[in-house]
């Protein structure tokens, strides 16, 4: 029977059944990760008297950045262990052990050791899972499915409602009894997400476990001396100095870009893409930039704005002080309120809704909106930023990541070519990493004493590129031939 034959037999709000099992471990894996990030970057700058590392903050704000640009720069990794050796069920499986490893490496090994076991095990799974669980979504809907973007819609809503709970937790046990705490937490909500996904695999379709390209076993030993090759040689430079962690943001930068570039030179150079799927491929390289510039200015949330909240907002209520990673439950929440909204607006208008250029148009342009919305707070001192102002900017921040980022995933698998099904989520998630390890080397340069310049050049910058991207919809529709 099809993928949508077996839609039509049991939903989950409309949606094929097995959404609800993807839902689950996305929801509990999302707690882990914003639950750790949450409380990542104070962990760091914070002075050893308040349980912290007592790192400068510009070096804490690029170890987060380059963080969180490897979660997403891992994904390529994740990827093509799904595409030419495992599937994608497997990967997401293994991946999941990984993160769990990672936050009880956070939870258990003090100081600097801790963060840097903990954070590669976690940038390593948490990338795995990511390309895989959303290319398994993809796998539940037939070509042409209208249900497609309000499907990824509430998968994103999973995403979301563990983004809510876990830095409310985590930021509560880390105020009232320490950080590893904190971490601990995050580790058992991994555990938590782990168990749900391994008691309903099979629920899922045959065509998540199979192997998009596989990799022929002649080549394989090739394949493991590079990897192995490259693991030494991250070890030296490490050791050598060569990785300093001022710039380690920078660093993932550069290799993101090297590894996009690469990326797309071998889908369109490849035999097994045809005609139609190269022009589809060529259609998202705007999409691509346009994308890396939102993520620049949206994730800074774990990096300007947990600096602005520590520093710049009033949390206290009633004399008591509100956690900073609280802060970040304010985006997730207002997910979960719109996201059912967006869904049921793509649904209603069918057909009649706007094309993915003119989404990624609007998204972007929106994003730089909201970092305009900073300037009227500027100069207001010290705690002097009321938080109904800050969670005002954040609405429009959630805005234009529903107008974008659930649509990105859903346009790279309707993109995808065949031979290239995961990797080419890989792609949407590279510019994710691109535009991650971009707002840590941004953060460096924000300071009270220069909002004005750092928020209104951003802002303009991201303005500027919807406004192109949205006067050059037409060609871009052309090229997806059809894919809307």
């Amino acid at each position: 029977m099809s993928v949508e034959g077996k839609a039509r037999e049991k939903t989950f709000f409309g949606q094929p059944r097995a959404l609800a099992n993807l839902f689950g471990v996305e929801l509990w894996e999302r707690f882990s990760f914003y639950g750790m990030q949450g409380i990542l970057l104070i962990y760091l700058y914070y002075e050893t008297s308040r349980g912290g590392l007592g790192i400068s903050q510009d070096t804490a704000a690029s170890i987060v950045g380059a963080y969180g640009g490897s979660v997403y720069l891992a994904t390529v990794i994740g990827a093509w262990l799904a595409d030419r050796l495992l599937g994608p069920e497997r990967v997401l499986f293994y991946s999941a052990i990984l993160v769990m490893c990672g936050h009880l490496g956070l939870a258990l090994i003090p100081g600097l050791a801790g963060v840097t076991i903990g954070l590669i095990l976690i940038a390593l799974g948490s990338g795995g899972v990511k390309a895989t669980a959303t290319t398994i979504v993809g796998t539940l809907y037939a070509e042409g499915d209208p249900r497609r973007d309000a499907g990824f819609s509430l998968f994103y809503l999973g995403i979301n409602v563990g983004a809510f709970l876990g830095p409310l937790l985590t930021g509560l046990l880390q105020k009232d009894l320490g950080f590893h705490y904190g971490f601990g937490a995050a580790a058992a909500g991994m555990a938590v997400g782990l168990i749900q996904y391994a008691m309903s695999r099979r629920s899922l379709p045959a065509l998540a476990r199979e192997v998009g390209n596989p990799l022929p076993a002649r080549r394989r030993p090739l394949v493991a001396v590079i990897a192995a090759a490259a693991i030494v040689l991250i070890a030296i430079l490490a050791f050598a100095g060569l990785l300093p962690a001022e710039h380690l943001s920078t660093i993932v930068v550069v290799l993101s870009i090297a590894v996009a570039v690469a990326y797309f030179a071998v889908i369109l150079s490849s035999h097994r893409v045809n005609t139609t799927e190269r022009r589809r491929v060529i259609a998202f390289i705007p999409m691509f930039i346009a994308s890396a510039a939102f993520w620049s200015l949206y994730q800074q949330q774990f990096t300007v704005v947990t600096i602005y909240s520590d520093q710049r907002l009033d949390r206290t209520f009633l004399g008591w002080t509100m956690p900073v990673s609280w802060v970040q439950s304010i985006n997730p929440i207002m997910i979960i309120i719109l996201s059912g909204v967006f869904a049921a607006i793509w649904l209603r208008l069918g057909d009649r809704q706007p094309s993915t250029p003119v989404k990624f148009a609007l998204g972007t342009a929106t994003m730089g909106v909201a970092f305009l919305l900073f300037l009227p707070f500027a100069g207001t001192g010290p705690n002097g930023v009321p938080l109904i102002g800050l969670a005002g900017i954040i609405l429009v921040f959630t805005i234009a990541e529903l107008l974008l980022s659930p649509v990105g995933l859903s346009l790279s698998t309707k993109l995808a070519p065949d031979a290239f099904r995961t990797q080419m989520v890989a792609l949407f998630f590279l510019s994710v990493a691109l535009g991650t390890a971009l707002s840590g080397t941004l953060a460096t340069y924000y300071s009270e004493d220069h909002e004005v310049a750092y928020f209104g050049i951003l802002g303009a910058i991201a303005i500027v590129l919807g406004v192109l991207l949205w006067l050059i919809r037409k060609p871009l529709e052309r090229l997806m031939g059809g894919v809307r």
